[in-house]
């Protein structure tokens, strides 16, 4: 592998949580993990069996020449210092979690008489940002919120005690409106102002029902007090507050502060949604999509995307909700898995959300290369059904025949998941006599596959024969013979489609209805059927032709066979001049075949 000593790096590697990194010959850091066990998972990645690890995992172990660990004390404390360092280090070789620069946060500036608005930058000046928010949409509905229900000001000047004391600036417009109070020439103190700041920080933080409640507060001790107007402008308040917190709940109320999070992923890529509950209303949500490098497990994923929402979200919860059980121990957490219920209800909201993004995501890219979507539908049916290679070569056999009369057996080809129609074949059977499919399709494999063997043609990863356990058992025979039944997978479809064979297995493997591999499988076995019945029935009503030539007194066999092969249908020989009919026939025969279309 190479000259690195990887029994000696091990033994300096203690038994504690932490987290390690490793570099190659050229001193760059190639990737960076973390483990509840040091020793026990570095030592994983040089352990003898190389089979356990996909491509890109054998090609790091074969680059690595030092390894640096660091210990903490618990495992999430691993998980938070690895999230940090793949950040700002970007490893060659692990995941990366899309960062939020791109998206929008709410800031309440650092000043006086802050100001509330939107922005894309979060620098550190003391100010307090809200978000990010996934949804520009949800936070432009906040902000109108705020505006209609709070005076704020909007202009930058600076609002110190000293420059209102001067009188230095003049009220503008949107006091005159009624959007602003005047702060500015000090028809606001500042006392009240950073009142309804901290109401709208309130809101902001998700706990829109304390500041009903002040507000319902306020109006009866307005109305107690015979101040009808200030009454009056705390009521509207309320209407408004109410009305938004109608529309923003989507759980019961008693649902206070958790986190949801749930993933859906396939070979290449996983997508994880989050959201953020505060009394029963989703104040933030984001989904995220990871490209796998290391064949990283959901688990993993998941829950270093996880980590990553709740730093980036600033969340307290103690409780999450996860559509299962993550492998992280942390006592400051509880995960809960619902089976029914409120929280059920979340959790089902957030994977139709996450699941409508990947499918979103996935469509976006097969169009841009629809190879994609080749290898998506080659790798899903490979571990459906179990293979040990892609199918990117798959042949299906059908077998047709009328009352035991003209058997025939069709066979089409797919690559690629597409059929290949110039690679269709039909097999008039030659050594079979009567109505008997299993010996059909024995006859039909064995001279596929001779002549491939014949011709060094390349075999197809996977034969799929129509027709069930019977005509498995008969293909498999011919296999045998020609010694190739080792090289290919056969597989069996019953008349209930999602039920598939395997030679020697008496039990079916069970296919979801809905899957991809289920349509391949469907629309080989369709062009199959189709393909073998227009061969079938062009061959039938060809035999019926000529057992009819042959019934007219001097016509027999012979010539009923060039009729045939001349005019190729009854109706082209019906139509026939009789010009027509002397190139084939002489002059006794034209008139005896004449005359029998007339009388018929």
């Amino acid at each position: 592998m190479s000259s690195f000593d990887h029994k000696t790096a091990l033994t300096a590697i203690p038994h504690k949580p932490g987290v390690y990194q490793y570099w190659d010959a050229d001193g760059k850091l190639m990737y960076i993990g973390k483990a509840k066990d040091l020793r026990n998972r570095v030592g994983s990645y040089f352990n003898s069996d190389k089979n356990q690890f996909n491509g890109k995992t054998r090609v790091l172990v074969s680059k690595i020449r030092k390894i640096t660990f660091t210990i903490v004390d618990t495992e999430i404390d691993a998980w938070l210092l690895e999230n940090s360092l793949i950040k700002k280090h970007q490893p060659k070789f692990n995941i990366n979690l899309k960062d939020d620069k791109t998206y929008p946060w709410i800031i309440v500036k650092n000043e006086h008489y802050p100001r509330i608005y939107w922005t894309r930058k979060v620098i550190k000046d003391g100010s307090t940002y809200f978000g990010p928010y996934g949804s520009i949409g949800m936070m432009h509905t906040i902000l109108d919120l705020i505006k209609e229900t709070y005076a704020l000001r909007t202009c930058n000047l600076p609002l110190n005690d000293k420059n209102i004391a001067e009188g230095k600036f003049k009220v503008c417009l949107e006091y005159q409106i009624g959007n602003c109070k005047g702060p500015c020439q000090a028809y606001q103190t500042e006392n009240d102002y950073d009142k309804n700041i901290a109401e709208i920080k309130e809101i902001l933080n998700g706990k829109i029902g304390n500041v009903i409640r002040e507000v319902k507060s306020t109006i009866k001790s307005a109305a107690e007090d015979l101040n009808f107007e200030l009454a009056h402008q705390y009521a509207r308040r309320l209407e408004v507050l109410e009305k938004y917190q109608s529309k923003s709940t989507v759980v019961n109320s008693a649902i206070t502060n958790v986190d949801v999070v749930s993933i859906a992923s396939d070979e290449r890529y996983a997508f994880v949604n989050y959201l953020k509950v505060m009394n029963g209303t989703i104040i933030q949500t984001q989904t995220i999509e990871v490209k796998k490098q290391l064949d990283e497990s959901d688990d993993e994923i998941m829950t270093l995307a996880m980590l990553d929402f709740r730093s980036k979200f600033n969340s307290t919860s103690k409780e999450i909700i996860v559509p299962f059980e993550p492998s992280l121990e942390d006592e400051s957490l509880r995960f809960t898995v619902p089976k029914l219920g409120e929280k059920k209800k979340l959790l089902e909201l957030s994977q139709k959300n996450v699941l409508f993004f990947k499918k979103e995501k996935l469509n976006q890219y097969e169009k841009l290369n629809p190879d994609l979507r080749t290898d998506r539908i080659l790798t899903t049916m490979q571990k459906d059904l179990r293979l040990t290679q892609l199918p990117k070569h798959i042949e299906c056999f059908d077998n047709s025949n009328f009352q035991g009369k003209y058997p025939v057996s069709a066979i089409v080809v797919f690559k690629d998941a597409k059929p290949s129609k110039k690679d269709y074949r039909h097999f008039n059977v030659k050594t079979v006599e009567g109505p008997n499919d299993f010996a059909t399709m024995e006859e039909a494999v064995f001279r596929r596959y001779r002549r491939m063997l014949d011709e060094n043609q390349t075999l197809p990863q996977l034969i799929i024969i129509d027709g069930g356990k019977g005509q498995l058992s008969s293909a498999m025979k011919s296999l045998k013979l020609l010694g190739i039944e080792k090289r290919v997978t056969v597989i069996g479809i019953a008349k209930r489609l999602e039920e598939l064979f395997y030679p020697g297995d008496s039990f079916p493997l069970y296919l979801d209805k809905k899957s991809e591999t289920l349509k391949v499988i469907q629309q080989l076995r369709d062009e199959a059927h189709r393909f073998g019945i227009t061969f079938h029935r062009k061959k039938r009503d060809q035999g019926t032709l000529k057992t009819e030539l042959e019934q007219i007194e001097g016509i027999g066999k012979t010539t009923a066979d060039k009729l045939l092969t001349h005019f190729k249908s009854v109706k082209k020989i019906k139509e026939a001049t009789e010009q027509q009919l002397a190139e084939v026939l002489n002059k006794k025969q034209v008139q005896t075949l004449l005359a029998h279309f007339k009388e018929t």
